[in-house]
């Protein structure tokens, strides 16, 4: 693979500009398919399997239109202290306030609570339910104006008014600010790595182009694929990530192969062929977390994962096309300042530099440093057995919002459960064996043992089809949507369908959002487990192919695992337990996303083997070309400890820029992955990777025999193009030429140079 990609690398350099012009072209036609393709559509949330999924679908098989996902508001009125919403004056307006929220053209109804009986015992305060005929993403400007109005008109008049529900939700990029912060950081941190402008503006540049190709590309083919509009968020995010680091990689290696004296297109070979391998397998790991997205069972997910994976295909080819290409433009603009002003390349790489100190440090006292590590990581970890999983809603937003002050307000006035009702779907005539049962009787018998249920509050009266063989009632709960005694009930209450079914011939399901976040949590906890085993067990055999150990693949996933319990440990500990959460402004702690896990899995996976495969495949390159264990980890962390800071560095600031979102979520998937990509660079692969390999020392790169002979020869190492260097060196003293110059009849015409000659002329 080395000499391949060595030669893939040179010809991007030659054929520069045909390079650059193919990229351009492929920009600019998904680019304009984008703009002329159908808006993508919003697919919803599904998961089939689960017992809420089944009994939505049989509403929308039994009450057709009556799921419709328009966007909907709950507009929730609270009288002034001492007065009641009853009142004349207060009624009045909220009437008016009302029949303005029906004007609308998007509204397909606007419900009076004081004909709906939405009023709470004490008459304090009532809600309005506003529906739309279009989704959140659809609504029209005006139609927001409108609910804005309402709500100030209604406040003017003295009452308390706020507002929940998907319409409250300007479908704006959260994250957008964060993305810009974390920009501006990678670029400050990349220009401290390579003291140089144009070697900092490379990575970002080519990182944006392939975020560009990959966005445009999502997009042109949403409608024909199925995407929704938040398909491509996953890609987005880590395209940027893995583009910077590829492009970096690379980067670093062609001014190393400089710094020894070749010439820039020989570098440029040189630096694709080693470090590039490198990117390939790391893109690959990557790959293979987010495709194994698809065990999990939830159709978007599976989307996002894939459409991510494509993102990082994109940002691998760029890399070992688009950025050797852009080397041929400024071959000497990467190099540090000095080096352009005096025209002398100095090599580091027989220097000693921080990641040398560091590692001979690490190799002085291996033990302590592995124990260390691991009992540090192991104690963040604990908190992560106490996980609980759900889906926050309105109840973790800042108070700062109306959503959350709406919330409050229903939860006091109509109790805590009121937030989260489960609807329980009687079907009397599902199958062969259900047929003919009275669904009546079987909707009062319900009814009746519901009722009967601990930690009920009430029971609607059922609604039955115009086939009147299905029956919907809401059950509210005495417990918010968030208490695992809501939890508890709902599994009560699905154990109590048994008696029924024998008792009246018919059966029921429970949905409704809390009923589908509780089974939603549920199965992506029993699927991490399975992920973890497919993802997992996939890398090692990447890695065996890769290092050609057995044992450095088994590191690296047990390192992995151990730096992702330590990462859900901490947000833990934090989002769901609350230590610390004022400082990260959580105002409300509770369960865990359930969809977090997996996305901190998937991600970190990806980038932790970004770091391992650089980081390893230099200490495995130095150990093959003959140096002893320990010298071959001092030589790896010479070479790519700075590298690897500066990636992790830049993902961690891209990551915890998320943290200052108002959103609970946002903050927690920023808070995880940031303290994941911490653990995993510096603690795992900076600290423990490097003591465990001193303490195996030459064990460390045993494979079998057995093995090896099944195993493909890759030659990351690029073992090959070291042999092919010594050769032309060796054919160079032999003709009596320079050992710079070699014998390729493409080589460039200035000579390759020794360490501190003159930087090659362009």
């Amino acid at each position: 693979m080395a000499t391949f990609l060595y030669r893939v690398g040179r010809l991007a350099f030659r054929r520069r500009w045909y390079v650059a012009l193919v990229w351009a072209a492929v920009l600019a036609a998904v680019g304009l398919g984008a703009l002329k393709a159908p808006g993508a559509s919003d697919d919803g949330f599904s998961m089939p399997g689960i017992e809420a999924q089944k009994a939505f679908d049989l509403m929308e098989q039994r009450f057709p239109g009556a799921t419709a996902d328009g966007a909907t508001a709950r507009v929730v009125f609270v009288a002034p202290s001492g007065e009641k919403v009853t009142a004349t004056e207060n009624k009045r307006a909220v009437e008016k306030a009302v029949a303005d929220l029906a004007d609308g053209t998007q509204v397909a109804s606007a419900v009076d609570p004081f004909q709906a009986k939405a009023v709470s015992k004490d008459g304090t305060t009532a809600y309005a339910t506003v529906t739309y005929k279009v989704a959140a993403d659809d609504l029209t400007d005006a139609d927001r104006t409108r609910l804005e109005r309402a709500i100030h008109t209604a406040q003017d008049s003295g009452l308390t008014v706020e507002a929940g529900g998907s319409a409250m939700d300007d479908g704006g990029g959260a994250g957008g600010a964060a993305e810009v912060i974390g920009v501006v950081i990678a670029a400050v941190v990349l220009l401290a790595t390579f003291g140089s402008l144009v070697a900092a503006g490379l990575p970002l540049l080519t990182a944006l182009i392939g975020v560009g190709v990959s966005t445009a590309t999502i997009l042109t083919l949403s409608q024909a694929l199925g995407l929704s509009t938040t398909t491509g968020t996953l890609a987005m995010m880590l395209g940027l990530a893995v583009g910077i680091d590829y492009a970096l990689f690379v980067v670093s290696r062609y001014r190393e192969e400089r710094a020894k004296g070749r010439a820039p297109q020989e570098a440029v070979g040189l630096a694709v062929g080693t470090a590039g391998s490198a990117v390939v397998f790391a893109g690959l790991t990557v790959v293979i977390a987010l495709a194994g997205l698809a065990v999990v069972g939830i159709p978007m997910l599976t989307k996002m994962g894939l459409a991510a994976a494509g993102a990082v295909v994109v940002a691998v080819l760029i890399a070992l096309t688009l950025v050797p290409a852009f080397l041929g433009f400024w071959p000497n603009a990467v190099l540090r300042r000095r080096a352009r002003k005096t025209g002398r390349i100095e090599d580091e790489s027989t220097r000693n530099n921080g990641g040398s100190r560091w590692a001979r440090f690490v190799l002085r006292r291996p033990l302590p440093v592995l124990l260390l590590g691991v009992v540090g990581l192991g104690a963040l970890a604990v908190p992560m057995t106490a996980l609980q999983l759900g889906m926050p809603g309105d109840e973790a937003k800042s108070t700062s919002t109306t959503e959350r002050r709406a919330y409050d307000a229903l939860a006091e006035a109509f109790g805590p459960g009121f937030n989260g009702p489960l609807t329980v779907v009687v079907d009397a005539n599902g199958d062969a064996e259900t047929k003919g049962a009275d669904a009546k009787g079987a909707a009062d018998t319900v009814a009746k043992k519901l009722r009967g249920t601990e930690g009920v509050i009430s029971v609607s009266p059922p609604r039955f089809n115009e086939a009147g063989d299905t029956a919907v009632f809401q059950v509210v709960p005495s417990t918010s949507p968030t208490d695992e005694k809501t939890k508890d009930l709902v599994t009560t209450i699905r154990g109590e369908r048994p008696g029924v079914e024998s008792e009246t011939g018919a059966t029921f399901e429970v949905t409704g959002t809390t009923a589908l976040n509780i089974d939603i949590s549920d199965k992506v906890q029993a699927a991490l487990i399975p992920y973890l085993v497919v993802v997992v067990g996939l890398a090692i055999v990447l890695l065996l192919v890769v290092f050609r150990s057995l044992l450095v693949p088994l590191k690296a996933a047990l390192g992995f695992l151990l730096s992702v319990l330590a990462s859900l440990g901490v947000v833990v500990l934090v989002f769901q337990q609350g230590h610390g959460a004022g400082l990260l402004g959580v105002e409300q702690t509770g369960p865990i996303m359930s969809l977090m896990p997996i996305f901190l899995v998937g991600i970190v996976f990806g980038l932790a083997m970004d770091y391992e495969v650089f980081l390893v495949s230099r200490m495995r390159e130095a150990y093959v070309h003959g140096e002893r264990p320990g010298e071959a980890i001092t030589s790896g962390f010479r070479h790519s400890a700075r590298v690897v800071v500066a990636a992790a560095l830049i993902m961690i600031a891209v990551f915890a820029g998320f943290v200052g979102e108002s959103d609970s979520m946002i903050k927690m998937i920023g808070f995880g992955l940031a303290s994941a990509v911490l653990f995993d660079a510096f603690v795992v692969r900076m600290a423990i990777v490097p003591a465990v390999l001193a303490l195996l020392g030459d064990r460390a790169w045993w494979l079998p025999k057995w093995l090896d002979r099944l195993l493909p020869n890759v030659d990351v190492e690029g073992e090959a193009l070291s042999r092919r260097q010594e050769a032309d060196q060796e054919a160079d003293r032999g003709a009596g030429r320079g050992a710079g110059q070699g014998t390729d009849p493409e080589a460039d015409p200035e000579p390759a140079g020794t360490p501190g000659r003159e930087v090659a002329r362009t």
